[in-house]
C-alpha cells in the first residue's frame, strides 16, 4: 500500500473513542444486570426484570471492539515495520493486562475466594502471557476470551507488513479470511476454528475495509466487501452467540430482529463516523473516556461482583450497581494513569531498541 507519514497534528476520531467508551459500559451491563452470576444472591433477570431485557444485548459491545479494531490497527500499519507495528501493539495491551490478572488474582484468592474461583499459580502465571486458551489454561477472568482473538489478528496483520502489504492483498485477505474461516467453520474443525476465528473475521475485516473507504475514497469494490462483511458478521453473531446467550447466560429469550439491528447499527455508526465530517467531531474528553476503555473492560467483571456481593443488602441493588460502576471506572483511572503511562512507552521503546538490534544482524546473515 502507498505509505505514508501519519500526522500526529491530526485530530483523533473522537466519536470512535465514545463508541468505544460506550460498548465498553454495555459489556459492563451486561455482565452486572443480565448475565447470571451469584453476587445478587439471586438471578440478574429476577432483580432487573426489565434492564437485564436490555443488558442482555451489551455482548455485542465485543463486536464493536472488533470491528474497531479492525479499522484503527489498519490505520496503524501505515508507515511502519513488523518490529514497529509488533511493539506498538505489545506495549498498548500488556501493562493494563498484566496489572489486572495480578489485581483480579489477589481478589479471587485472598479477598473473595466465596466468588468460586479456585485458582492455581501456574494459572495465574500462564495468564499472564496472554496466549494461555492455546494451551488448554482457563482464564483468570472470562473477560480475556477476546484477547488471543485480537492477538491473531495482529499476528495476519504483521504477517501481511513482511510481505509488502498492498491494497490488493487487503482486498484478497477481507475476502478470504472470513470464508476460509467459514469453510472450517463447517469442517467443524477446531485447530483452524481457533486460528481463523470465524465468528468474528468479518469484523475485522469489515474494519479494514473501512479504513480502505476512508483513506483511499469510495469505491463499489470497497463498499461490497463492506457489506459482504457486514452481513457475514451479523449471521455469525445470529446463528452462533445468540442461542448460547439465551436462556443459559441470561435468562432471557433474545430476540433475532433487535441483535441484527444492533449489529449492522454498530456498522452503520462507525461508517458515519469515520466517512463523514463527523469524524472531525467530539469532545477531548471523549479521548480520555477512549483511553479508559481497555483498563476499564479488564477489571470490572470480577470486581464489580465483588462489589455487589458486599453491599447489595446494605444499599439496596440500585446502589449496589451505582457502587461496583463506579469503583470499576476508579479502578480503570488507577490502572490507565500509573501503569499504562508510565509503562507503555518504556516497554516500546524497549522493543523498538530490540527489534532495531535484529535487523542489520538479519541483513549481515544474508549477505
Amino acid at each position: 500500500m502507498r505509505s505514508h507519514v501519519i500526522d500526529p497534528a491530526r485530530p483523533r476520531f473522537l466519536l470512535l473513542d465514545f463508541l468505544r467508551i460506550i460498548g465498553a459500559v454495555a459489556v459492563l451491563f451486561y455482565h452486572y444486570t443480565a448475565r447470571q452470576h451469584g453476587a445478587w444472591g439471586v438471578a440478574p433477570s429476577d432483580e432487573f426484570p426489565i434492564l437485564s431485557g436490555f443488558a442482555a444485548y451489551g455482548f455485542l459491545g465485543v463486536h464493536l471492539f472488533f470491528l474497531l479494531s479492525g479499522f484503527v490497527i489498519f490505520f496503524s500499519t501505515e508507515g511502519r515495520t513488523v518490529g514497529q507495528f509488533v511493539a506498538a501493539r505489545v506495549s498498548r495491551l500488556y501493562p493494563a493486562y498484566w496489572a489486572a490478572v495480578i489485581l483480579t488474582s489477589i481478589l479471587l484468592v485472598y479477598i473473595a475466594p466465596q466468588l468460586g474461583r479456585n485458582l492455581s499459580l501456574t494459572q495465574i502465571l500462564t495468564n499472564l502471557t496472554m496466549v494461555q486458551s492455546f494451551f488448554g489454561v482457563a482464564h483468570v477472568d472470562g473477560v480475556y476470551w477476546t484477547l488471543p482473538v485480537e492477538l491473531l489478528f495482529y499476528t495476519m496483520i504483521a504477517l501481511l507488513i513482511s510481505v509488502k502489504l498492498t491494497e490488493a492483498k487487503v482486498y484478497g485477505f477481507a475476502f478470504g479470511w472470513p470464508v476460509v474461516a467459514a469453510v472450517a467453520q463447517q469442517f467443524d474443525n477446531e485447530i483452524l476454528k481457533m486460528l481463523l476465528s470465524p465468528v468474528y473475521a468479518s469484523l475485522f475485516a469489515g474494519g479494514m475495509v473501512l479504513y480502505l473507504l476512508h483513506s483511499r475514497g469510495h469505491s463499489m469494490l470497497r463498499w461490497m466487501l463492506l457489506i459482504f462483511n457486514a452481513l457475514l458478521a451479523t449471521e455469525q453473531m445470529v446463528r452462533n452467540e445468540m442461542p448460547a446467550r439465551q436462556l443459559r447466560l441470561t435468562g432471557h429469550v433474545l430476540s433475532e430482529p433487535v441483535g441484527v439491528l444492533i449489529m449492522l447499527g454498530i456498522f452503520a455508526a462507525v461508517t458515519l463516523i469515520v466517512l463523514t465530517p463527523l469524524k472531525h467531531r467530539g469532545w477531548a474528553w471523549m479521548s480520555y473516556a477512549g483511553a479508559l476503555t481497555f483498563p476499564l473492560y479488564l477489571v470490572h467483571e470480577y470486581w464489580g461482583w465483588w462489589i455487589i456481593s458486599i453491599s447489595h443488602e446494605a444499599i439496596g441493588k440500585w446502589g449496589a450497581l451505582a457502587a461496583a460502576i463506579v469503583f470499576s471506572f476508579a479502578l480503570a483511572i488507577v490502572l490507565e494513569r500509573w501503569v499504562e503511562r508510565p509503562l507503555r512507552p518504556r516497554l516500546r521503546a524497549g522493543l523498538l531498541r530490540s527489534f532495531e538490534a535484529i535487523r542489520p544482524a538479519a541483513e549481515s546473515s544474508g549477505k
